[in-house]
């Protein structure tokens, strides 16, 4: 078994432009993508995809479930393409979804180093995804929630 998932997207918000034409630009388009997930008897999560539509990554929110279903202290979460590339990686091998809490909720935001000073959003080129937990332990649930905005930010 490898554990499994359940995916939800929303629309957060329109932009103006759909409301009024696109002679006019406004608000951008924000997706909820919310990725409730139960781990397997090893504790891990990996073999469930999603498909995600193009765009930067916002915001991510890790939710562990609560009492017995909570998952292990310093579990795990990436989010990898197609080539097993983790996009909550920040550019230096650290990932946003590292060392999470068993009993917190966490908001992180996936800002990659392009330079000694410049950082920027990571961007999802649209298509399959991957979420994967590990260390979570068996049966353990968790929700993770992606709000991506549907433009280069």
């Amino acid at each position: 078994m490898a554990g499994s998932i359940v995916t939800t997207q929303t629309v957060v918000q329109h932009g103006l432009a759909d409301l009024i034409g696109s002679i006019q630009q406004g608000l951008r388009t924000v997706v909820k993508t919310s990725i409730a997930w139960t781990s397997d008897a090893s504790g891990d999560v990996n073999a469930n995809t999603v498909e995600m539509p193009g765009g930067s990554i916002a915001s991510v929110q890790f939710t562990p479930s609560g009492g017995g279903t909570a998952p292990t202290t310093l579990y795990d979460v990436t989010f990898t393409n197609a080539n097993s590339v983790n996009l909550f990686d920040d550019g230096t091998g650290t990932s946003i979804g590292a060392n999470l809490s068993a009993t917190l909720s966490t908001l992180k935001v996936p800002f990659i180093a392009g330079g000694s000073s410049t950082f920027v959003r990571a961007w999802l080129a649209g298509g399959t995804y991957t979420p994967v937990v590990a260390a979570a332990g068996n049966a353990k649930q968790g929700t993770i929630i992606i709000y991506q905005v549907l433009d280069i930010l």
